[in-house]
């Protein structure tokens, strides 16, 4: 990979957790690249531990966040402003939570107090996060935002339950402030569609593994990994990407593209061989 990709710039990075988060590895990479970032998550995530450490190794200022509340989020856009001494170049938004998965509530029995708070954490927190942006003026030009979708936003997946419409939701906000965002200021806002990953958040899914290898297998490439994503978001956050906006990027080894593999096929007809004994 070219080196010091991110050289001068700075950025935020919302919703690393633990080492299996996909924020907590472009957050590395982001450093490993050159960049200088602050952190935010969660008050109680903050006080969890592990993302203390991360902080603490990469000279990363943490900052207690619910991304849900505006107030909180002008204070994380405050706070990193005067750490840099000026705006912000990048903007991660790795953030999603259902209560309806967790209390394995399925589609057809929602809890809606849950499904509101599943859009709000999850994607409703994006357009909150733009708008704070870009109300503060708080992005350089030319800056990049990115927020972390699935291809159920699309497509109906099995058990990703209102996750999939809170998806739906994330893509439609960064096409709509991408407009404006992109005419007005000369700042980019993108949505990367990743292959299932086995982040903390992911696995709370049900039947996910079997979802995981059921990608992995039909895609040509495989699934992304995790340190494949934050390749690509440091990419999305450089210059090399400075005409890219208001996309949803499938970055999947090709799931997005396939209708039925030959592996698939294969093992299709042979569910039948013992019928046509």
């Amino acid at each position: 990979m070219v080196k010091n990709l991110l050289e001068g710039k700075k950025g935020i990075i919302f919703g690393a957790l633990n080492d299996r988060s996909i924020a907590w590895k472009v957050a590395e990479k982001a450093v490993e690249q050159g960049a200088q970032i602050t952190l935010s998550n969660t008050a109680v995530a903050c006080r969890m531990g592990e993302i203390k450490e991360l902080s603490a190794r990469l000279n990363a200022p943490l900052i207690a966040a619910d991304a849900t509340n505006v107030d909180d989020l002008k204070e994380v856009f405050r706070q990193s402003m005067e750490i840099f001494g000026g705006k912000v170049d990048f903007v991660l938004h790795s953030i999603g939570m259902s209560l309806n998965v967790r209390k394995k509530r399925t589609y057809n029995d929602l809890d809606y107090d849950f499904l509101n708070k599943t859009l709000d954490i999850s994607s409703i927190s994006f357009h909150k996060m733009l708008q704070t942006a870009y109300q503060m003026d708080a992005i350089n030009e030319w800056g990049s935002i990115v927020a972390l979708t699935y291809i159920a936003s699309q497509r109906t997946l099995f058990g990703y339950n209102d996750m999939a419409d809170a998806k739906a939701l994330l893509e439609s906000i960064g096409r709509s402030f991408g407009y404006i965002f992109g005419s007005e200021r000369h700042v980019r806002v993108n949505t990367i569609s990743q292959s299932p990953t086995a982040t903390t958040a992911g696995s709370g899914i049900a039947g996910f593994d079997g979802l995981m290898d059921f990608s992995d297998r039909m895609s040509p490439l495989g699934n992304a990994t995790a340190e494949d994503c934050a390749n690509f978001c440091i990419t999305m956050f450089s210059d090399l990407t400075k005409k890219i906006t208001m996309q949803n990027i499938f970055h999947d080894g090709g799931f997005s593209s396939v209708g039925m593999s030959e592996r698939a096929m294969t093992q299709y007809n042979k569910s039948f061989e013992n019928e046509s004994k």
